[in-house]
């Protein structure tokens, strides 16, 4: 069904950053057709960072910065705030802002991102069109206040071209990886550039689509096909497919059921690997106070009665942002 969009997105003025960047990175993403920018190594790099960079979404920016589901040291912080900027899905306290209000408006018209208006609005669409609320000072000021008192997380929307020097670092990164493995064992130049040039494409241009794709599905499949554990009082679903590729964000209506958690495995088949993964960072010393889902809490079977959550759950000493954020 569609509905009319958020009355905050003024209608047919396109947001030309975000529609120009999505449309020439996709476009980039065409010339991976081209024979002589594919390789093995480069497609196999190309798998294995979809996962990486993805974990930079996943744990850094969703579990960690947006729920804060569980705590670790500043520097693993920064590492996954770094893989998701280079994911090119905005700052960190962009994109906390726009998923906290989400939670607070889910499916709801004021959703930036609700599938009551199309799947296509969805999936990418609310990208493409200002929105006067989305990114305003205010509303980063009342749900991402946690973040912008911390300078790294400041300093990124301040002075937009740090995020810049992260995302265009990795195309020589990448070359040069590729550069140097195939001089290593060939010493042959030709091959080597070439190898340099694959590893940009696969490695950072069809990474980067890859893992927007998977986040936005998250946003569109998971709140339009699938089934549900929970009435959440909104259109969150699990969605198997979607949870295999996010490795565990499709199981979405668990997530809204108990969004606090750092994990959304609530029957033992649906499996989160994102879970496990926060897990053996807590047994290296890297993780610590990691929420497990509330049945397991509580006790409780699957199959409980739903009680009320909040939508966010912020560490000791932020009591000062607004209730209305948090209830």
């Amino acid at each position: 069904m569609s509905n009319p969009v958020p009355p905050q997105v003024l209608p047919y003025k396109l947001n030309w950053t975000y529609a120009i960047t999505i449309v020439l990175v996709h476009v980039l993403g065409l010339l991976a057709f081209v024979p002589y920018l594919f390789s093995w190594t480069a497609f196999a790099v190309f798998v294995v960072c979809i996962h990486i960079f993805g974990q930079g979404i996943t744990i850094g920016y969703h579990r960690l910065l947006t729920h804060r589901s569980f705590k670790c040291p500043k520097w693993v912080e920064r590492v996954f705030a770094i893989l998701a900027i280079c994911s090119m899905e905005d700052t960190p306290a962009r994109w906390v802002t726009v998923h906290r209000m989400h939670h607070v408006h889910s499916d709801e018209i004021p959703d930036p991102h609700s599938p009551r208006v199309t799947f296509w609005w969805s999936h990418m669409g609310w990208l493409m069109y200002i929105n006067r609320q989305t990114y305003s000072v205010a509303s980063l000021e009342r749900f991402s206040k946690d973040l912008l008192r911390d300078p790294f997380y400041l300093r990124l929307e301040t002075t937009p071209f740090k995020q810049f020097v992260y995302i265009a670092g990795q195309v020589p990164a990448f070359f040069l990886l590729g550069f140097g493995a195939s001089f290593l064992f060939s010493s042959e130049l030709p091959a080597a550039v070439q190898l340099g040039w694959s590893m940009v494409q696969w490695g950072v241009i069809m990474r980067v689509i890859a893992v927007w794709h998977i986040t936005w599905s998250v946003n569109s499949l998971s709140h339009m096909f699938g089934y549900a554990n929970y009435d959440t009082g909104e259109g969150s679903r699990n969605n198997w497919l979607v949870a295999l590729l996010s490795v565990g964000e499709g199981w979405h209506n668990n997530h809204h059921e108990d969004p606090s958690a750092a994990s959304v495995q609530h029957r033992w088949w649906e499996l989160d690997l994102s879970y496990y993964e926060i897990k053996f960072l807590e047994r290296l010393g890297l993780a610590s106070d990691v929420i497990p889902p509330r049945h397991l809490r509580q006790g409780h079977s699957v199959k409980r009665e739903r009680q009320e959550v909040l939508p966010v759950v912020l560490p000791a000493g932020e009591s000062d942002i607004s209730e209305d954020v948090l209830a």
